[in-house]
């Protein structure tokens, strides 16, 4: 992969102490946001994390999992005021709760029951049971099956399948050595503090990345929220109570300063951060000259191991094929719903759509695109610095269609076609826009295997970062013995941390058992999309990536589709079933879902 890439200049979490978020910038600051935490807080606050993080670290299986049927409950109680603070925070009408009880409160209700399954694994069988039987691919590694796992898996997500592709060497039979790391000698685990920089763009992030240390890795957690979010923290506070009483878990606030503070203070042992690479930098090198200099000379102002999830330029490569008029319509929608989902400010929303210039439908796609952005009302861009990138954008394709009437403090959905793929430093490949625009280029090839060899190089080589693409593939094509095999290597080929086929990449994200972070291998000179792992509740090793593969067109509608007419109902009756499971709960999931 390139090493020589400009920065990627999405919001960063939190960089030290020179990108502070001005609180008149978000939406937020109209709800009710705790004062920042003062160095005696914080102190105390760290104090009684490094006192208990050797009992968490010992704590048995059946004492976690109590604590667990503990979170299950109180996130459930809290997850009405945590939708509904997002949602105004936001800007969104009422219909628009949906998508905060989705990106929020479900995601970490289903985290929290995966977890309990795979503690209950550990105690019978010693490690977390995948979901079928792992199989050798073509070049000898390992492929995990991880989804689905239950019945409710096969009915909620009908088609869809995961895998986790390992690094290395490891037997079938062996598989079990490789997972679950903590638990494997737990009296001799020492414990540790690790400080979670949250996100302030999806609010699960922050509470899936603590309950990742936690849980999978062991340690104990000071969450330092957002400036953006920073209203969540009490209702945080609520909703992990438990942990917060154990000592294994403090909720800290303030901007850059604070988080500078927190990655030098010695009571820390490991940083992870969600933002972008200036963050890591900034935590790394230090900030401006000084980074500047001690990044050239590989001189580290901060030691200390930190892992870190920072965004992506995320391509979704269409594979031309025999696409019916419904077919080019079902995946407009999407992708503009892969795009105004959160009002753009997603790391994995779709960014720059591959085509094969000579397809004949290419222009048709882009035009349901069109249609579809166009039906989707504007939303408040309620993430700082989204008017300036969406303007450096359009500055530099002044061609450039939007979509939509924005009112004040909205931006119009943008489209940026036909952007020439030989174009060096061209914005769109090398910049995430992290607002609501994508843009569409298109690669000459005499044949859809050698369109898919030149997209998969493109995107490689020329896109920045590693986190997550897309494919979209009609199955017909795949009937084709020759493009099957140009397609199963195009998968194989693309480095990513999360490749998903025919669905948002966001799925990976959401499914859970999934681990989430980018490809492996970015250094610290060259973070790109970050290192490490989240999520992955089966607590496998040497992950190399995750592979999602879903139906062409998903029945019933997807919940991320900007046209769903009963998200609000769907994502409240889900979430319940997640935090606790049983056929009584089922009709109220597949009511709204079928009148989508």
């Amino acid at each position: 992969m390139p090493t020589t890439l400009p920065r990627n200049h999405s919001q960063p979490a939190d960089a030290p102490p020179t990108s502070a978020t001005p609180a008149d910038e978000t939406a937020s600051a109209s709800l009710p946001t705790p004062a920042d935490s003062s160095q005696a807080e914080i102190d105390a606050a760290l104090s009684d994390l490094v006192h208990h993080a050797r009992d968490w670290a010992r704590l048995g299986i059946p004492e976690r999992r109590a604590v667990l049927r503990e979170l299950r409950r109180d996130v459930l109680e809290a997850a009405p005021a945590w939708a509904e603070a997002c949602r105004r925070a936001e800007g969104l009408p009422p219909t628009g709760a949906g998508e905060k009880w989705l990106s929020g409160p479900y995601m970490v209700a289903r985290n929290l029951r995966l977890l309990d399954a795979s503690l209950a694994d550990i105690d019978r069988l010693g490690a977390p049971r995948p979901a079928g039987h792992p199989r050798r691919r073509a070049d000898g590694r390992l492929a995990v099956p991880v989804f689905p796992a239950s019945t409710s898996d096969r009915l909620f997500y009908p088609g869809v399948e995961a895998e986790v592709w390992i690094e290395g060497e490891v037997a079938p039979e062996d598989l079990a050595d490789h997972q679950a790391g903590a638990y494997r000698e737990p009296t001799a685990a020492a414990g540790g503090v690790a400080l979670v920089l949250g996100a302030g763009n999806v609010s699960s992030i922050g509470p899936m990345d603590l309950l990742s240390k936690l849980f999978v890795e062991n340690q104990v957690v000071a969450l330092k929220m957002h400036p953006v979010n920073a209203f969540l923290g009490p209702i945080f506070a609520q909703a992990f109570g438990v942990l917060i009483d154990r000592g294994a878990l403090r909720i800290l606030y303030g901007g850059a300063d604070v988080g500078d503070l927190l990655c030098r203070h010695e009571a820390v042992d490991e940083i992870h951060v969600t933002g972008s690479d200036a963050t890591v930098e900034a935590i790394v090198f230090g900030p401006g000259e000084e980074g500047r200099r001690n990044k050239a000379a590989g001189t580290r102002r901060n030691p200390k191991p930190i892992s870190s999830e920072l965004g992506n330029v995320s391509p979704v490569i269409v594979v031309p094929g025999p696409w019916s008029p419904d077919d080019l319509d079902w995946q407009g929608e999407n992708l503009a719903s892969m795009l105004v989902n959160n009002a753009g400010f997603n790391c994995n929303a779709a960014r720059v759509l591959v085509q094969h210039a000579g397809w004949e439908h290419r222009d048709t796609l882009l035009d349901a695109v069109r249609h579809h952005l166009a039906a989707t009302p504007t939303r408040r861009a309620y993430y700082p610095g989204a008017a300036e990138r969406h303007a450096d954008f359009v500055a530099a394709h002044p061609d450039a269609e939007t979509f939509g009437e924005a009112g004040n403090g909205e931006l119009p959905w943008t489209l940026i076609a036909d952007v020439s793929p030989q174009t060096d430093n061209e914005i769109c490949f090398r910049r995430e826009a992290f607002c609501g625009v994508i843009a569409e280029t298109a690669l000459d090839a005499p044949s859809v295997e050698q369109f898919l060899e030149r997209a998969v190089d493109f995107c490689n080589q020329r896109l920045w970062g590693t986190l997550n693409a897309t494919i979209l593939v009609h199955p017909l094509s795949l009937a084709d013995r020759r493009v099957a095999a140009a397609f199963e290597s195009a998968v194989a080929r693309l480095r990513y941390g999360t490749v998903a086929v025919n669905c948002w990449a966001a799925v990976g994200y959401g499914l859970v058992s999934t681990p989430w972070g980018a490809y492996p291998g970015h250094t610290l000179d060259d973070i790109q999309s970050g290192t490490g792992f989240v999520h992955n509740t089966l607590m496998l090793e040497n992950v190399e990536k995750a592979v999602v593969r879903a139906p062409f067109r998903m029945t019933p509608k997807p919940p991320w589709f900007a046209s769903h007419r009963t998200v609000t109902d769907l994502a409240r009756s889900i979430t319940e079933f997640e935090s606790e499971p049983s056929p009584g709960r089922l009709p109220s999931v597949f009511w709204p879902a079928l009148r989508a």
